[in-house]
């Protein structure tokens, strides 16, 4: 599959101790191509409305894995495989904190116009698990009438 311009529609949910969920939706113009290994690359800018201005987000998606790459203003790499957890130094402009990641819930059909992409997943910063998040991403070929 070669590159492809695709619209993204991301619905992040983070429920945080003693806090009420925090709901973020996003709206993103982006690629999606395939991988030499049959991998869905998707990737997109951040914007201001995320906080992240100057990042590139990058999902590489598998059968049984998602890889989350950021690069720019923040930067970090995180891999979720159900059930096994992952370490990686998550990099913001006001410092970096060790965070582990353990998916809970991995599910995506996608294929050449586009997909789904659900991930559950919890979030330790030094070891001690601190929220749970819920992602779900819809990508559809952008068309003129996606624009």
């Amino acid at each position: 599959m070669p590159e492809k311009n695709v619209v993204i529609y991301v619905r992040g949910e983070q429920r945080y101790e003693d806090a009420d969920p925090d709901v973020t939706e996003l709206m993103t113009e982006g690629t999606m191509s395939l991988a030499g290994d049959g991998a869905v690359i998707l990737e997109y800018r951040e914007t201001e409305l995320t906080g992240m201005e100057g990042t590139v987000t990058r999902f590489t998606i598998r059968e049984d894995a998602v890889e989350l790459e950021r690069t720019g203003t923040i930067s970090s790499n995180m891999l979720f495989l159900k059930g096994r957890p992952h370490s990686s130094f998550y990099e913001t402009p006001w410092g970096a904190m060790l965070v582990d990641v353990t998916a809970t819930s991995l599910r995506h059909r996608i294929n050449e116009r586009g997909g789904v992409l659900e991930l559950g997943y919890s979030v330790a910063v030094d070891h001690r698990v601190v929220g749970e998040n819920l992602v779900k991403i819809r990508i559809r070929e952008r068309t003129r009438e996606t624009i």
